[in-house]
């Protein structure tokens, strides 16, 4: 499998890693642990060796599920974990807390999840904007300065926002939403990030399953699932982007004999530094792996494809209302230093 360095620290990786917000259960339905253990250990024996998760997906669940994946059967030396820090929850509502204590007492906890002594790619996951971006980022640089983490990235971080962050501390990489339907980082981060070296790990890179090529009209999403509310997945739009789907699915099959989900991975391979991160919750959901590696996307193509997306997609909607609130909710107490 394709590798790439994160950034300019020593990390070396697969350019696919495995997303596990769906594993942690919660706004997915769910999950199944023996299941989510299988694809885990699946996917690195087929060649992915990026897994990424952090403590708000199942609020712990999902890293605890990677830790047992990887140290009941020995992978941890096979693997390079990324997991992130600033998202908080009280009663089950979600807030960014990035103060310096609170960042203190999660890399312990996820430490402690993970089954591990150190993590290889810590990012803060959303920026707390009541906290300066200075000190989430000496906090992280003292974090690496000890050994508990080997490299530092930011998630949903505008450019502005990098340059303070990097004003402190050098970055290594980014996280934000893309893929062919999400693509507003065009604009903006993606070239900051061709400029700075920074690796870009895509989030979403199936758009929430919709590339995967296996949802119709008639699909349900079922308990607390995240794609009840989201925009894409209702009524006339989410016809739009059906037909999106199947006209893509029709041009990867006649150009490359490749089914959509390949095209839409290999997409986003294809621009630049680029991670894609694939949300898969059973081993055979990974079977498309082997569609992904030797080739490219020609130009042409690329000219077709976003033909088809003006042509579908009329009333296009951005990743945006998945964002937690700015302010942390009255009454969360500050963390208590050490704790």
């Amino acid at each position: 499998m394709e590798q790439i360095k994160i950034g300019s620290s020593a990390v070396k990786t697969s350019r696919v890693g495995l997303g596990t917000w769906a594993i942690g259960g919660w706004q997915w339905g769910g999950t199944d642990e023996a299941a989510s253990i299988a694809t885990i250990r699946t996917a690195v024996e087929r060649g992915v060796t990026l897994i990424d998760t952090a403590p708000v997906y199942g609020f712990g669940r999902s890293e605890e599920i990677v830790g047992k994946a990887l140290a009941e059967a020995g992978l941890r030396n096979r693997v390079q974990l990324a997991t992130k820090v600033g998202l908080a929850w009280q009663d089950g509502v979600i807030y960014r807390d990035s103060r310096p204590a609170r960042v203190r007492r999660e890399i312990e906890d996820s430490l402690r999840r993970l089954r591990t002594d150190v993590i290889d790619l810590y990012q803060v996951h959303w920026p707390d904007l009541e906290t300066p971006l200075a000190e989430t980022a000496r906090t992280l640089e003292d974090l690496r300065r000890e050994g508990k983490i080997r490299a530092i990235g930011v998630s949903n971080f505008s450019p502005a926002q990098m340059d303070e962050f990097r004003a402190v501390t050098p970055l290594d990489a980014v996280q934000p939403p893309y893929n062919l339907f999400e693509r507003e980082i065009e604009a903006d981060v993606l070239p900051y990030a061709r400029r700075t070296a920074l690796t870009v790990l895509s989030y979403g890179a199936l758009c929430r399953g919709l590339l995967s090529g296996r949802m119709s009209a008639t699909t349900k999403f079922e308990g607390d699932d995240l794609r009840k509310v989201d925009p894409k997945f209702q009524g006339a739009r989410f016809s739009q982007y059906l037909a999106a789907v199947d006209a893509l699915g029709k041009l990867a099959r006649e150009r490359f004999g490749k089914s959509v989900l390949a095209l839409a991975v290999r997409w986003v391979l294809d621009q630049g530094p680029t991670i894609a991160l694939w949300g898969a919750r059973s081993p055979a959901q990974l079977d498309p792996l082997a569609e992904i590696e030797g080739w490219h996307i020609d130009e042409a193509s690329r000219r077709e494809i976003d033909a088809i997306l003006a042509r579908t997609i009329t009333d296009p909607v951005s990743p945006a209302f998945m964002a937690p609130p700015a302010k942390r909710p009255l009454g969360v107490p500050s963390p208590k230093r050490g704790a």
